[in-house]
């Protein structure tokens, strides 16, 4: 029997043809590619620039987008409509980061749902995924501008731990700016294969991948066999990185001066230049004994002894996530074969002796840790692009695999190029109040409206319990076998009731149709996602709704006569927004609604 991949990135590409290696970090993004002539993995810069693009989105009063250092500059003098760290906003929910909202400078919709996380800017509401897409567009544009040729395949990077949602939800962020995302890859995975790990079929070891960024910290255990790469654990701190050494250095330095932080609080621009300096104390102190100055008519210095010990309790915060993780993959130290250092933070020599230390041998370093995660998204392009031919590529999916669901939408469980064998699987719900049965609708294909997709299978999942909506919960999962068939299973978890069927492989498709319908999933991406977009902000609205119209008819009593009015004015205006196609429209109106109950919590 035949198999269902084809592997649309090796089999049809012109031997020109580019494809990049994307780093999406919190702090900063960069991209990568295999240089032609030396073959080496690369990070794109120009001239004596640097290879790091900052992850920051600012929106001016038109609401344009500017990327980059230039967006970096309004973080504190704009904070309202400058966004940083949008990739800890990625596939989550409003409950997911309802305990970190102090972070964010930006309002974040703090609704006390299940629904994923929207970004308020002004009257326009976005999505972490058109937020991240900006990021990702001026990748794209500036590495068609280094290498004067259009860029429209990548590999992007994402932590270890990111779940189905979040590996998702980068997807659709590279398809939005306009590029075919060949292969989700983890970026303990990458920072191996950086290093040539698992590039030898008879290699096999167990590695620690001890990544620092400028936010965020992350452990990730390895096992590499075969060519294999298994993620054994995973532990870290998403609040912790090296925007922290350099706030103890700022505090440090604020009470040599006899200045309260609330006071510096006060005055932004002298914040940051107080940040900027921090930082760059920091930097000098990984070369020298002590770094002093002058700031704002004050003398200032600190030594390198003062810094190891002002950072140290930061340090040994990652060690404790390092015992962690070594406890999660029943390992101990000495099984430990390498040690790879991540991040432009592990540069601290304090850092590299503690890890070193911990570790009982030396840390591996001698890849630049900024670019080492893009640098193996590249060399995993190069293998993707057929020209690593030591390599073995396992069977793929050639088009994404999900279900409908209302609205119409594209629910992908399993992505394209996903390897095989293959399982996934999601929870869903009813609408409907004693709802008794739900149509699984299987569909195959790139675009966001399962009407411009290819139907496989439909089956009708009877039985569920009666129960209120919302109460059922349905787990629908996608298992694909060697021989790329594929199962898929409706079970009812509550009460335990099951539906199967098959759907043969290959779906009667040819290499050029797969082809076709990838072009138009690039094509489309933007009104696709705008049609989605709208299609959610109805579906909540309408939710929303039933809710208030449910609640206000069980408990009037609750309710004063001014309460009722103002309720049954934004609903009513609510109503009318469903009729427009205006999705910021529908979101301000479902706010303005939300706003009414929360005064009643």
């Amino acid at each position: 029997m035949a198999k269902i991949g084809i592997n649309i990135a090796t089999g049809s590409l012109q031997q020109a043809e580019i494809i990049v290696g994307i780093d999406l970090g919190t702090t900063n993004s960069l991209v990568a590619f295999i240089h032609p002539e030396s073959k080496l993995p690369t990070a794109l810069k120009e001239f004596d620039s640097s290879s790091l693009v900052p992850s920051v989105v600012h929106f001016d009063q038109l609401g344009n987008a500017e990327v980059g250092e230039p967006a970096k500059q309004f973080l504190e003098t704009d904070p309202a409509n400058t966004i940083f760290s949008a990739k800890r906003l990625m596939g989550k929910s409003y409950k997911d980061v309802k305990d970190n909202a102090h972070f964010f400078t930006y309002k974040v919709i703090d609704d006390d749902t299940d629904s994923l996380v929207k970004v308020q800017v002004g009257d326009r509401f976005y999505s972490p995924i058109e937020l991240s897409s900006f990021i990702l567009k001026e990748l794209k544009n500036r590495a068609e501008h280094i290498l004067k040729t259009p860029v429209t395949k990548a590999v992007i990077t994402v932590p270890a731990y990111f779940n189905d949602a979040q590996r998702q939800a980068t997807r659709d962020a590279g398809k939005l700016a306009g590029l075919d995302v060949l292969r989700i890859v983890n970026e303990p995975t990458a920072a191996s294969l950086a290093y040539g790990l698992g590039l030898q079929k008879d290699e096999e070891k167990t590695i620690a991948v001890y990544d620092l960024g400028g936010g965020t910290f992350d452990i990730s255990i390895l096992k590499i066999a075969g060519g294999i790469f298994e993620v054994l654990s995973t532990n870290g701190d998403t609040y912790l990185g090296g925007d922290d050494l350099d706030h103890a250095v700022m505090e440090f330095f604020l009470k040599q001066i006899g200045i309260s932080f609330e006071e510096i609080n006060q005055e932004k621009k002298q914040l940051q230049s107080l940040r900027l300096l921090a930082e760059w104390a920091k930097k000098e102190l990984s070369f020298a004994e002590l770094f002093s100055t002058e700031w704002s008519g004050y003398n200032v210095e600190i030594s390198r002894v003062q810094f190891n010990e002002i950072i140290q309790p930061l340090v040994n915060r990652t060690i404790e996530s390092c015992v962690k993780a070594l406890s999660d993959a029943s390992l101990t130290v000495n099984e430990i074969d390498t040690i790879i250092m991540v991040g432009g933070s592990t540069r601290v020599p304090l850092v590299k002796e503690s890890i070193s230390s911990f570790f009982g041998k030396q840390v591996n370093d001698s890849v630049n840790p900024d670019e080492v995660v893009a640098l193996g998204a590249a060399v995993q392009a190069d293998i993707l692009a057929g020209n690593n031919k030591d390599f073995l590529l396992l069977d793929i999916t050639p088009l994404s695999l999900g279900i409908e669901t209302m609205g119409g939408l594209m629910d992908v469980l399993i992505p394209r190029n996903a390897k095989i064998p293959n399982k996934a699987g999601r929870q869903y719900t009813t609408q409907k109040d004693g709802q008794g049965s739900m149509r699984i609708s299987v569909f195959q294909g790139e675009r966001d409206l399962v009407q411009h997709n290819r139907k496989l299978a439909e089956f009708n999942f009877t039985g569920i319990p009666g129960m209120p909506a919302g109460m059922p919960k349905v787990e629908v999962s996608f298992l694909i076998n060697a021989d790329g068939i594929l199962q898929v299973t409706a079970k009812e978890l509550r009460s335990g009731v099951e539906q199967s069927i098959e759907v043969k492989p290959q779906y009667g498709l040819t290499d050029e149709e797969v082809e076709q319908m990838l072009l138009d999933s690039i094509t489309h991406a933007k009104e696709d996602m705008t049609v989605r977009a709208l299609v959610e902000a109805r579906t909540e609205g309408e939710q929303i709704l039933e809710v208030t119209e449910k609640f206000i008819a069980k408990n009037p009593e609750l309710l004063s006569q001014e309460e009722l009015m103002q309720a049954a004015s934004a609903m009513q205006n609510l109503q009318m927004a469903l009729t427009l196609t205006d999705k910021n429209l529908i979101q301000t109106k479902i706010e303005e609604l939300n706003e009414i109950s929360r005064r009643k919590q």
